[in-house]
């Protein structure tokens, strides 16, 4: 098996395919939507996304970071050469798409200041750390994972979403709904800043800044806007209300769905919280099952 092959190939995937549930809630919001403007709007997205599946051309300009989780069963193992592996089938993605350059050049002083230029091949731009997803994590989104299972799930990230990204302590006052409305009240402002609304706002809640954030992670990999939980639907409501609306301009459509990923709690006043809204052509995922 060519594993770098496939890895290209998802990559190329990822950054090109819509997800059919996200697709459905497209197609649900435009024949909902009763401002003319979010209407068009919507339409030019749907539009976008269509000519991105028949050409293979990328669903934005901004091509995204890589992540990778990968998900294990108790019987299978992660080796150094899958590891390898998967580095170079990124690149290869990158480089086969082809993604924008984004990869900064030169030493710590030189990649902060952006002083020495970009790398002209985008498949300089390494993914960031790797996180391992097994049976024994517990959270809103854990899988039923069989002890022969290894799925690696490749998502493209976008820098709008994390200009607009927050991971910061909320006091909880032994109260679920006050965490859930400074989650909100947080997204409520960021949404207003991203400009490329719709979004699909995914939310975290951990014991540690690290851990929210790789909640938010996996619910991005796992989460289906046709699987929705109440507080979910409760979140997307109450965003949708704001009225920015597609584009910001206006209407019903804020937000197509939301996810929402808690993990293990520890004893103290405080659960970090870990927000990021998603622009409108993430979820940008696709998996490899070996």
């Amino acid at each position: 098996m060519d594993i770098p092959d496939k890895i290209s190939k998802c990559i190329i995937k990822a950054s090109t395919t819509l997800s059919n549930d996200k697709y459905h809630a497209l197609k649900k919001a435009i024949n909902n939507e009763i401002n003319d403007n979010a209407k068009w709007a919507l339409e030019q997205i749907l539009k976008n996304y269509q000519v991105a599946g028949k050409t293979k051309f990328p669903l934005c300009d901004d091509t995204g970071i890589p992540h990778v989780i990968i998900e294990i069963g108790s019987e299978r193992q992660i080796t150094g050469q899958l590891l390898n592996q998967i580095y170079q089938g990124i690149s290869l993605g990158l480089n086969n798409l082809p993604a924008r350059p984004m990869a900064v050049k030169g030493g710590e002083i030189e990649r902060i200041e952006q002083t020495q230029g970009l790398y002209d091949k985008p498949g300089k731009l390494t993914p960031s750390s790797i996180l391992i997803d097994t049976v024994n994590d517990e959270h809103t989104y854990k899988r039923n994972i069989s002890p022969d299972c290894l799925n690696i799930h490749f998502l493209l990230e976008g820098g709008g979403p994390e200009i607009r990204s927050k991971t910061y302590r909320v006091y909880h006052k032994r109260s679920f709904d006050n965490v859930i409305n400074i989650a909100c009240e947080w997204l409520e402002e960021s949404l207003k800043l991203l400009g490329c609304t719709p979004s699909i706002p995914s939310i975290g809640i951990g014991r540690t800044h690290y851990e929210a954030t790789s909640l938010l992670l996996k619910s991005i990999a796992y989460g289906n806007l046709n699987n929705q939980n109440p507080t979910e639907h409760k979140i997307t409501n109450r965003l949708n209300q704001t009225n920015i609306g597609p584009m910001g301009l206006g209407g019903k459509t804020t937000v197509l769905g939301c996810y929402l990923n808690i993990g293990c709690q520890r004893a103290s006043g405080v659960r970090i919280v870990s927000i990021r809204p998603s622009c409108f052509v993430e979820p940008r995922v696709a998996t490899l099952s070996l």
